[in-house]
C-alpha cells in the first residue's frame, strides 16, 4: 500500500503525543464531565496524527486539535453520540479554513530535517523517515485530494462515510483516491531514487 509509511491509529504510543487539553485553560469550568475527558485522553492521539497528516506542521496539528475539541466541549451534548466523528468533522473544517488563508499569504517554510512527526520515538529512525516521505508527498496535492487521502486511508472511512464528511460525490472521492494515489505513487518514488542517490554519492566520497 502506497501509505504503509503513515502510521495508523493505534500504532503510536498514546503516552508519546499531548493527548488531553490543559484544564486551567480555555476548557477550565466548562461541564463536560469525566466522559469528554476519557474521550480526549483515548482518542487525542490518533486525532493528532489525523491533523498532521492534513496540515504536515505539527504546530498548527496541535493548534487545530486543541481548536477541535474546545468546539466539541462547547457542544458536547451534540457530540457525545460520536464525539471522534464530530471532531474529525470540525478538524477537516479547520484545515479547510487554513488552507484559504494561506493562499491569501506567502508559503511557509517547509519543516526542518529534525523536526520528528507527533508521536514517534527517537530509535523508530526508519519508520520516521518513511513517515516524513509519505507526509511531504501527502503536502504535494491539492487540498481536496489530500483530505481525501487522509480519510481513507488513515481514518479507514468507506468512500460513502468520506464523501458525507466532505460535502462531495462518492464519484468525486473515486476519483479524487485514483489521481492521489498515482501522484504519490510518482513521488515517493522519486523520494526514494533521490535517497538512493544520495547514499550512493556518500558512498563512493570514501
Amino acid at each position: 500500500m502506497v501509505l504503509s509509511g503513515l502510521a495508523r491509529p493505534g500504532q503510536i504510543p498514546a503516552a508519546a503525543v499531548a493527548t488531553r487539553p490543559p484544564r486551567d485553560g480555555v476548557l477550565m469550568g466548562m461541564n463536560t464531565g469525566q466522559e469528554f475527558d476519557d474521550f480526549v485522553r483515548g482518542r487525542s492521539a490518533a486525532l493528532l496524527r489525523t491533523a498532521y497528516a492534513l496540515t504536515g506542521d505539527r504546530g498548527h496539528a496541535e493548534d487545530l486539535l486543541q481548536t477541535a475539541l474546545l468546539r466539541t466541549a462547547r457542544r458536547w451534548t451534540a457530540a457525545r453520540g460520536a464525539p471522534e466523528a464530530y471532531v474529525r468533522q470540525v478538524l477537516v473544517n479547520l484545515c479547510r479554513d487554513r488552507v484559504r488563508w494561506l493562499q491569501r499569504r506567502p508559503r511557509e517554510a517547509a519543516l526542518p530535517d529534525g523536526a520528528d512527526p507527533p508521536g514517534v520515538a527517537d530509535e523508530l529512525a526508519e519508520q520516521i523517515g518513511q513517515r516524513r516521505s509519505v507526509i511531504q508527498a501527502l503536502m504535494g496535492l491539492p487540498a481536496g485530494q489530500r483530505q481525501v487521502v487522509v480519510l481513507r486511508f488513515l481514518e479507514d472511512l468507506s468512500v460513502a462515510e468520506t464523501a458525507e464528511l466532505l460535502g462531495i460525490s462518492q464519484g468525486t472521492v473515486k476519483s479524487y483516491t485514483s489521481r492521489a494515489l498515482a501522484s504519490l505513487r510518482v513521488t515517493l518514488n522519486d523520494i526514494a531514487a533521490a535517497g538512493n542517490r544520495g547514499a550512493q554519492e556518500v558512498f563512493h566520497a570514501h
